[in-house]
């Protein structure tokens, strides 16, 4: 039987978080005179680049769990531990929903307006574009220490994302929010296979 009040405490817990995240942005945003959609727009060319660009951290991700790193088995585990039983009790669109929450509400806080915010308080002799990128992926890591192998795995994710930004011209962060999106939905997914094959009993929602 699938238990829905591990459902229903996960979706709340992600809606509250990850949706408050865009808050924190708009918040910060007026705080630092940043607006966090400046680089917002949609058009066809981000929408496939994003989509795009969630491959290759999946694919990374699909082979480290193929060969089973020690290190990484060990975050497996825990992440395993904490959000399995929600990844299979919610159904799939769903988990599209936390993951489109956790794309959005991410990016435009730490791309959106963190990264912007670094390369204007460090461009010291023009190097406010990679001193953006490096700080403000060094709190995002800090902030998903689950491990500090995770951190370090985390802030280089968030390194990918922000060199998705800049390197769009005129930059798009649809592109980043998309990609971000896409893959915590396919690692969800993976997860959740991963949950099943452990604890085959264990019900998967429709």
């Amino acid at each position: 039987m699938v238990d829905t009040t591990e459902r229903s405490h996960f979706l709340k817990l992600a809606a509250v978080f990850e949706g408050g995240l865009i808050f924190v942005a708009l918040a910060l945003g007026l705080l630092v005179r940043i607006d966090p959609f400046a680089d917002f727009q949609v058009d066809r060319a981000a929408l496939l680049l994003g989509s795009a660009a969630a491959l290759p951290p999946f694919l990374l991700l699909a082979l480290t769990d193929r060969f089973r790193f020690s290190a990484l088995e060990r975050i497996k585990r825990l992440v395993l531990q904490v959000l399995g039983p929600a990844l299979v009790a919610c159904r799939w669109y769903e988990l599209v929903f936390v993951a489109a929450l956790a794309g959005f509400g991410e990016e435009l806080v730490f791309r959106g307006v963190l990264q912007r915010c670094f390369e204007r308080w460090l461009d010291f002799g023009g190097s406010g574009h990679i001193a953006g990128l490096i700080a403000s992926n060094v709190i995002f890591g800090l902030l998903h220490a689950m491990t500090p192998t995770y951190a370090i795995l985390a802030a280089m994710m968030g390194i990918y994302f922000g060199v998705l930004l800049d390197m769009t011209h005129p930059s798009n962060l649809l592109v980043p929010i998309l990609a971000h999106a896409l893959y915590d939905f396919l690692a969800f997914l993976l997860l959740r296979r991963e949950v099943r094959k452990r604890a085959p009993a264990f019900p998967a929602a429709s």
